[in-house]
């Protein structure tokens, strides 16, 4: 018997969930179902993150990560403090090392003040110090209010939420077509059709490809090119060397920030991630190798334009991914008191990069779709910290598009 709904979700990830989550709290009666390809929920990149709640510093001012992620933040610490999540506030330091570092310092200030960041300071050697005793750095910035969380946990308790609602979230369903009729959404899977009034997509790794079973492809349609993502952990004699989030200055160049120190909820430290590209799309160890993801990522001019434009760069990031020595040197400039043997390979993560034709990063959040369809395109950092706002603006973007009244 064929399955009917008003509307499914593809993806069952913390935006996903999110959605859903938001969507039904504006619209009870609506009938809605969650497809997850895998056996478990949030098991990509909303399982394999630093767990960091994150404050606004870096976003150009009125971009949707801006806006979203300060939104975010707050609806996310109201849903923690509700359903009883911890969550941590160590804070984060933004530490520059030399002269050379201090105007980009001082241009992500002027961001995170235009984007209201709580308790933000500019801070010198001295209060470093007293702040992280072991950290090095002549600059600063300081923001007390940037915290860490187990979000898996958080996508799970919005799981919860969802079912006492009367969401059927499928796992194991993985969407293998999608066909728009006039009135309703075909999506085949191989546990059976289901037929929906709407649906949106939440895909995350594989967003363009699950926009392409609807035709949304070609030049002007971004594609996803997976980075991997390796951390370090600290040894639990050298966890009391770092306290704090400590960070570098990051290159606006690029959406990734660089080696960084990050306390986790469950009392570990991690050192990472670098950005290496990734060899499958949901490969998190070295050796994962899937040569459909490969060899799509390697024939894509988009991303042949950027390696070109960025080997240097490419090439010290896949050489600190080889050598743990070379990567350990990274750690020890903003932290000097480590040493080789107090750190162990840890976790990775994989990040669904969206990259345009002309190999440009996409920066900020991207929706697409067509007739009964929404994509999510790109939903990169901070989408966890953002992801209740993130579900907001896909809810409403829903009901004023298919008319959802």
């Amino acid at each position: 018997m064929t399955e009917r709904v008003d509307l499914a979700i593809i993806g069952g990830g913390i935006v996903g969930l999110a959605t859903a989550l938001r969507l039904t709290e504006s619209r009870p009666d609506l009938r809605v179902a969650v497809l997850e390809k895998e056996s478990e929920l949030a098991t990509h990149q909303s399982g394999h993150n630093s767990g960091v709640v994150h404050a606004g510093l870096y976003y150009a001012p009125g971009s949707l990560k801006a806006r979203l992620c300060r939104q975010g933040k707050a609806e996310l610490e109201a849903f923690a403090e509700t359903h009883r999540l911890p969550i941590g506030y160590p804070g984060k330091l933004v530490v520059a090392l030399s002269e050379d570092e201090l105007p980009r310092l001082a241009d992500i200030k002027i961001r995170a003040t235009a984007n209201g960041v709580e308790g933000l300071e500019e801070i010198g050697p001295e209060r470093i110090r007293e702040l992280e005793p072991e950290a090095a750095g002549i600059r600063a910035l300081w923001s007390p209010r940037t915290g860490i969380i187990d979000y898996r946990a958080v996508a799970l308790a919005y799981a919860a939420d969802l079912r006492s609602r009367g969401v059927a979230i499928h796992t194991a369903r993985r969407v293998t077509g999608i066909e728009q009729r006039f009135d309703r959404v075909v999506l085949s899977t191989p546990a059976g059709e289901l037929q929906a009034g709407y649906v949106i997509a939440c895909a995350g790794l594989q967003a363009d490809r699950v926009a392409a079973m609807t035709g949304e492809s070609g030049r002007d349609v971004p594609r996803i090119v997976p980075f991997r993502g390796d951390y370090y952990t600290l040894t639990a004699e050298a966890r009391s060397l770092v306290s704090r989030l400590l960070y570098p200055v990051p290159d606006p160049r690029f959406p990734f920030l660089g080696v960084h120190f990050t306390p986790r909820h469950d009392g570990q430290v991690w050192a990472g991630p670098n950005a290496v590209l990734a060899f499958a799309r949901e490969g998190y160890r070295r050796t994962d190798l899937n040569l459909r993801d490969l060899a799509g990522t390697l024939t894509y001019r988009g991303f042949q334009r950027l390696a070109l434009r960025y080997w240097r760069m490419g090439a010290a990031e896949m050489w600190r991914d080889l050598s743990k020595r070379a990567y350990v040197h990274e750690m020890q400039r903003y932290l000097p008191a480590i040493r080789a043997d107090q750190v162990r390979f840890g976790p990775s993560g994989v990040r669904a990069q969206a990259l345009a034709y002309d190999g440009a990063m996409v920066d900020d959040f991207s929706l697409g779709g067509n007739g009964r369809l929404l994509h999510v395109r790109n939903a990169p950092s901070p989408a966890a910290t953002s992801s209740l706002a993130i579900g907001r603006m896909l809810a409403d973007t829903a009901i004023e598009r298919f008319a959802l009244t």
